[in-house]
């Protein structure tokens, strides 16, 4: 799942890097079957755990749930320390990538507010409840497809597995993705419902977009940059922790543009260094 970052972000990013384009000779898949694949795996999982949540009372569902929260929110401190990766420290001056980090979560958090993201994601996931599951509880609906949709596709594994494979670089990195994301998606069912089931849209929209990218781009993104995105997504995967914790529901979908502005930023202090 997107949750895949710390030292393990590394190695992917690493590999992604030093893999040279498919050749003739190489097994090939069709582009977007990775991203097809991780479709799969949350439908699957999503089922699996909702035909065992049910079946689970009030109070182990919120031990769950919990549970869910921590592990967020450890993977997302893995994922924030990458602010510190020598990569991008050497490529830009001294306290520029926590000004990097900053900068692109305030200007980020800004455009997303007045775009309302938190709003349009909330409104969609009741349009699905209204059309998939008319019997759920509304809320249940919409916080359990906000939550999963921000867990699945927020992070570099995310972005960088499906811009190469939009590069023709193989989906290994999005199969590894599937298979974490379906095991979360049957833990995150069990306690949230439906809705989660509901996040598989979004991440077939989110990653097959992400793959027309890489077929457009015709390179990724230099490790600096990618290691800024990481420690800004883990920064927001705090917040995504926070709510499953129920300390505070921060509207989390608003930092989204953040993943965006980081990169930049993170070109404008490589280029002023």
């Amino acid at each position: 799942m997107t949750l895949l970052t710390g030292s393990w972000g590394k190695i992917v990013a690493d590999a992604a890097i030093t893999r040279g384009p498919i050749t003739m000779g190489e097994p090939y898949m069709f582009i977007g079957a990775g991203t097809a694949a991780n479709v799969a795996t949350v439908l699957i999982g999503s089922g699996l755990g909702l035909l065992v949540g049910h079946r689970l009372d009030e109070r182990v569902r919120t031990t769950v749930t919990t549970a869910l929260g921590l592990v967020t929110l450890l993977i997302a401190a893995q994922a924030a320390m990458d602010v510190s990766a020598s990569e991008l420290t050497s490529a830009v001056d001294r306290g520029a990538p926590t000004l990097v980090v900053l900068g692109s979560l305030a200007i980020g958090g800004m455009i997303g507010s007045i775009l309302r993201l938190e709003d349009a994601l909330e409104r969609f996931g009741g349009r699905l409840q209204k059309v998939l599951a008319r019997g759920e509880d509304e809320g249940r609906f919409v916080e359990g497809f906000v939550v999963s949709t921000l867990v699945f596709c927020v992070g570099p594994l995310t972005i960088l597995g499906s811009i190469n494979e939009g590069l023709g670089r193989g989906a290994d990195q999005l199969f590894l993705k599937s298979v974490l994301d379906g095991f979360a998606s049957l833990a995150f069912a069990a306690s949230l419902g439906i809705g989660v089931m509901a996040s598989a849209l979004a991440v077939g929209v989110v990653q097959g977009s992400l793959t027309v990218v890489g077929v457009l781009l015709g390179s990724v993104l230099p490790e600096p940059h990618l290691f800024a995105l990481s420690a800004t997504g883990g920064l927001i995967l705090v917040g995504v922790a926070l709510r499953l914790l129920d300390v505070k529901q921060l509207p989390v979908a608003d930092l989204l543009p953040a993943l965006l502005v980081a990169p930049l930023l993170t070109q404008l202090a490589v280029s002023l260094h």
